[in-house]
């Protein structure tokens, strides 16, 4: 048995933090089952639980036009069970959805015709369509998985979607392995993505309450669009209204079946779990998955931008100002610098930007930066500075303010105070992450697919302690440049954009 540290011992050491790194290192499995699927185990026998990752390595990056949010559209569906699972006969209830199916492919083809479609045929088709949906719903179970894992003692049942990945999370007794092993494979062995078309609605739905419901929503997706003209990151985790309207259920198991592969996913836990044990378990079920080969990645790639770019939204709400720039991916040698830049112009009440702009001008009520926080880091992405003006102040006042200090980052290098605050809150942060085991989880999982190897993970405070003074000024001055800014303003005017 591999001795096990608690994370919180770290918070103890940290004159020997590099020391008790290596140790926690120690406590990592990885093994790769017969069909190519990946598994990472963190040791922590602590307490008699677990906690556990299923990670996609599939997002609305991978998507095209016509099928924008398709990747949130399948997180929903990998909760609605299986042939076995969420039904009381999947015969009868296969044969109205099929019956929905073709209703809705009838549906949109004569929808498509525009002007010259048939509004009886239409009429014809939404009624034969809602009636497969009244039957096949007799046969349902709702929420079936759920009740099931839940019953059993899970706890922090989720998912999410974003831009590169979609993971698969909850925690369990550490006695009841081979029950999530059983569950959650089965969900991905044989989704049958019921009420499809009754929950695209749901999601329709969130999109009007979490964009085009919310200023902020709204500005965010101008913003995206504005700033990529080619790159899949333009365009919003949860996708076109009317992308996610004229989906189809076979559009969607097509989807599974490219990007849930195999070879494209990875088992990430962390707790009391012995590696040995746990590898016959996941053979046994997840092994039962057929092997098939991760999709090739995204090769479009954003061509270099021009000039600056620039939207005014109006809207009765306050004013708000973000101005973003392009950068590397995650992987970029310069991404750690970049994460220096965050903390020192946009992180916290002794950043820059909120002591100049908050504390001693009064021009905004928020400002600050972050790397990596909009758009996805598999990919080149953006750095981003925002303000929200004090009410008497604008957002031109800010803008001007924000480049001011942008220019001093370029001009006069950061001074042995800053330099050391960034190298101390990263630390902190970076042991915050691992303290508990769903933290650890989702960051073995997170370095294995988007870093190349969960090994990553442990030395990136060694990246962040080589960062200097220069090469802040360095990529200030590569990357903060006019032609490379994109800025997004939402000014306020009563009844303005809706």
């Amino acid at each position: 048995m591999k001795k096990c540290i608690p994370i919180l011992i770290l918070l103890l050491v940290s004159a020997g933090l590099w020391a008790a790194l290596q140790e926690v290192e120690k406590n990592v499995s990885f093994f790769t089952l017969s069909n190519g699927l990946k598994v990472i185990v963190y040791e922590d026998h602590m307490s008699p639980v677990f906690s556990a990752v299923t990670y996609a390595n599939v997002g609305s990056v991978d998507e095209v036009v016509g099928i924008t949010g398709l990747a949130h559209i399948f997180e929903h569906m990998a909760f609605k069970g299986t042939s076995t699972i969420g039904t009381k006969d999947y015969e009868k209830e296969k044969a109205a959805m099929e019956k929905e199916e073709a209703a809705f492919v009838a549906l949109k083809a004569e929808k498509a015709r525009g002007y010259l479609a048939d509004a009886a045929k239409i009429k014809q088709y939404e009624e034969t369509m809602q009636a497969a949906q009244d039957e096949a719903k007799q046969y349902v179970v709702s929420n079936e998985f759920s009740q099931i894992v839940e019953r059993e003692g899970a706890e922090g049942l989720n998912a999410n979607t974003n831009f590169d990945q979609t993971q698969y999370l909850y925690s369990f007794p550490s006695n009841k392995l081979e029950l999530w092993a059983y569950m959650e494979s089965e969900r991905f062995l044989d989704p049958v993505l019921r009420e499809f078309h009754t929950e695209k609605k749901v999601i329709a739905e969130e999109r009007r309450m979490g964009v085009e419901s919310q200023p902020v929503g709204r500005m965010m997706e101008e913003f995206l669009g504005l700033a990529y003209k080619a790159h899949p990151y333009g365009v919003d985790v949860v996708g076109h209204m009317s992308d996610i309207l004229n989906m189809s259920r076979d559009q969607a198991i097509k989807f599974f079946r490219d990007h849930y592969t195999s070879e494209n996913m990875v088992l990430s836990l962390a707790g009391d779990v012995y590696p040995d044990q746990a590898k016959i378990l996941l053979e046994k079920y997840f092994g039962r998955l057929p092997r098939r080969p991760a999709p090739a990645p995204v090769t479009t790639v954003e061509p270099p931008q021009l000039g600056e770019r620039s939207e005014v939204i109006k809207d009765p709400s306050q004013p708000i100002l973000i101005m973003g720039f392009h950068k590397g991916s995650f992987n970029d040698p310069d991404n750690p610098v970049f994460s220096a830049i965050t903390d020192v112009m946009g992180t916290g009440r002794t950043s820059r930007l909120y002591k100049r702009l908050v504390r001693d001008e009064k021009l905004a009520l928020d400002a600050g930066s972050f790397s990596g926080g909009l758009g996805g880091e598999k990919y080149p992405g953006i750095f981003l500075f925002y303000a929200v003006p004090m009410q008497g102040k604008t957002n031109a006042d800010c803008e001007k303010a924000i480049l001011e200090e942008i220019e001093k980052m370029k001009t006069q290098p950061v001074t042995t105070e800053e330099l050391l605050r960034v190298k101390t809150r990263a630390k902190g942060d970076f042991i915050r992450g691992l303290q508990s085991d769903q933290g650890m989880a989702e960051q073995l999982a997170f370095f294995e697919e988007i870093a190349g190897s969960w090994k990553a993970l442990f030395t990136q405070l060694d990246k962040i302690e080589k960062v200097t003074g220069d090469d802040i000024q360095r990529v200030a001055k590569g990357t903060f440049t006019e032609a490379n800014r994109t800025v997004v303003t939402l000014e306020h005017e009563e009844g303005g954009t809706k």
